[in-house]
């Protein structure tokens, strides 16, 4: 039986090495970079997309119009999209700056939907695979949910469970208040540099 052998990295396997781990980055970064060229090409009605800083390709800024026909209708909503390295086979993380109520948006401002969620088996049996992260969702196809999640709130499946209940007992009393408050709050500080 074969007693077990440790290789030791030659300089032309380091260096072999190193340009595919440079090509896999640079691989990376392509989707991404492409995602940016496509939605400054041709803007996708409802929301605007682009880097926080030039030489950052993992965080984007999104400004969201609130959809029309809905209490966020008029509003004018700032997030944060936080890529992974290994994107597109991880979801980004969404997190709101702007103040927003909404049963699937937490109270620090993260969003929780199905398409943000980890690839594979919902550990809780609440969504099926092909609800979650797929390597072929984009920009996009993000800000298309995120949009009709203001649409339409999940409150089977709360992140905050305030706003949750007071969109199911009371839609049209103090739910809608909350929400005409941050689509005042947004207008204002829409357009703020911070």
């Amino acid at each position: 039986m074969h007693a077990g052998f440790c290789e030791i990295p030659t300089k032309k396997k380091k260096k072999k090495q190193q340009q595919e781990e440079a090509t896999k980055k640079n691989e990376e970064n392509t989707k991404l970079k492409i995602e940016g060229r496509k939605l400054n090409k041709n803007p996708v009605e409802g929301f605007s997309a682009g880097l926080i800083e030039d030489n950052d390709l993992y965080r984007w800024e999104v400004l969201i119009i609130g959809p029309p026909d809905t209490q966020y209708e008029g509003g004018v909503f700032k997030a944060h999209l936080t890529f992974p390295k290994d994107y597109p086979l991880r979801p980004p993380k969404m997190k709101f700056i702007t103040d927003i109520w909404h049963p699937n948006v937490d109270k620090n401002g993260d969003v929780c939907i199905s398409i943000l969620h980890e690839p594979g088996e919902d550990k809780y049996g609440y969504e099926k695979p092909e609800e979650r992260w797929l390597p072929i969702h984009t920009v996009e196809t993000i800000m298309i949910s995120v949009i009709s999640m203001l649409a339409d709130p999940n409150g089977d499946s709360p992140a905050n469970v305030d706003a949750a209940k007071e969109w199911r007992e009371d839609r049209h009393g103090a739910f809608k208040r909350k929400v005409a408050r941050c689509v005042r709050k947004s207008q204002e500080t829409a357009f703020d540099m911070h």
